[in-house]
């Protein structure tokens, strides 16, 4: 079950060329976020956690980064196709003004 801290020897980075966000520990992913830009729209598809890591957090953080890593870049908007990521933006109503309309 999540207790609410995550280690802080998690590295996150946008892998263009793969489309997706990851979560790694060292080598290792830990956790992946895929997207597909379209235009303005970046989609967030899919959130895997590796299931030896699942319980933890991961998915809430790769996806937490993400939005973030997009809030930065300005002028894009996040459609959440992945149920996962939906979820998260309905727990964190302060992040809708990131939302694409659907």
């Amino acid at each position: 079950m999540f207790n609410g801290s995550v280690p802080d020897d998690l590295t996150f980075t946008d892998v263009p060329e793969s489309s997706r966000y990851e979560l790694r520990r060292g080598d290792e992913i830990v956790s992946v976020l895929d997207y597909r830009v379209h235009g303005d729209t970046v989609a967030f598809t899919r959130a895997f956690t590796n299931p030896v890591h699942r319980g933890r957090g991961y998915a809430s953080v790769v996806t937490e980064r993400a939005v973030d890593a997009i809030a930065a870049r300005g002028g894009q908007k996040v459609l959440p196709v992945c149920w996962y990521v939906a979820d998260w933006f309905d727990d964190h109503p302060g992040r809708a003004e990131l939302l694409a309309a659907g």
